[in-house]
């Protein structure tokens, strides 16, 4: 870790000697510079460290408490697929020490070019080592039904972000030996409270007898792996249905019972709100991006589950 240059703040490298100043200056200097020393540890300078959407600071933030300053670049309200950092934003990531990715579309684009402004930037893919599969999405009848899309929304899935955690406390245990302790500590908490989110969703889920769910984009794919659903998307590879697609969306919904269409609050509704239209149904919202990661998930979960309610 990198520690305040103390010294070099209080002795200017130009003065060769002390001895010009006051006795009582130098017994203040001599004690100002003891209490430094003593807390040099406790206020070493936080890592400065960005992630891409706000799940991911709830994540980095659990294990590395104060060690970690972290930032977000996807702010609420915001779509990562089309996102532009701001110019302050590009300002900020200049002086980062490491940027934690995790397959959002937009890191692609903008990554070798805010590396290039900052060659000692550090990249933390925390994908690394989980050997995502490229999902089935669901379509309408009709559609290509054999075509994957590689979901990014990896976080959706509690026991994946366990394995994310376990990475995030090796690589900071690594730059930052000295909290390596509370890293690992702070680890075993946050993956006990995954385990437990896990358990609360699989409850749940249960009882369902439909296992299908109506959304809108499909993000929702690492959710339903986890959980034994299947999304099914009207949105497919960022395209919206065209009528026959639509109509027959429809019908499929209509055939499954499905009353409920999913949106999140960075995209528009007009599909949405046809698709419940023609299954006399409602729009709900399902955030991935939420920032409370635990509450979110819990509430995703209860309304996936009462989907099946008219």
């Amino acid at each position: 870790m990198r520690q305040p240059g103390i010294l070099a703040v209080l002795i200017p490298p130009s003065e060769p000697t002390l001895s010009h100043l006051p006795t009582r200056t130098l017994l203040a200097l001599a004690l100002i510079l003891a209490l430094a020393v003593t807390s040099m540890g406790a206020v070493a300078v936080p890592l400065r460290a960005f992630v891409s959407v706000a799940p991911q600071r709830d994540f980095l933030q659990r294990i590395a408490g104060p060690r970690v300053q972290v930032a977000v670049l996807v702010q609420p309200g915001q779509n990562p697929h089309t996102y532009e950092p701001t110019p302050r934003q590009v300002a900020d990531l200049a002086q980062a020490d490491v940027y934690v990715r995790i397959g959002v579309p937009f890191e692609d684009a903008w990554l070798p070019r805010i590396q290039a402004a900052n060659p000692r930037m550090e990249v933390l893919d925390l994908r690394t080592g989980l050997d995502l599969p490229s999902l089935q999405l669901g379509h309408a009848p009709g559609e290509d039904t054999d075509s994957v899309e590689l979901d990014p929304h990896a976080w959706t899935s509690p026991l994946l972000v366990k394995r994310m955690g376990l990475r995030l406390r090796d690589y900071l245990s690594l730059r930052d030996p000295d909290g390596s302790a509370l890293y690992q500590a702070q680890y075993a908490a946050f993956a006990a409270d995954l385990e437990a989110l896990d358990r609360d969703i699989r409850v749940t889920l249960a009882g369902l007898k439909q296992r299908r769910f109506l959304v809108f984009h499909p993000a929702w794919g690492h959710f339903a792996a986890a959980y034994g659903l299947t999304q099914i998307a009207i949105e497919h590879q960022g395209k919206e249905p065209g009528a026959k697609a639509l109509g027959a969306l429809i019908d499929q919904a209509r055939e499954h019972g499905l009353r409920v269409v999913f949106v999140q609050p960075q995209f528009d509704r007009k599909a949405a709100r046809a698709v419940a239209t023609g299954i006399d149904g409602r729009v709900e919202v399902l955030d991935p991006l939420a920032e409370d990661y635990f509450a979110n998930l819990r509430r995703v979960a209860k309304q996936i589950a009462g989907a099946q309610t008219p």
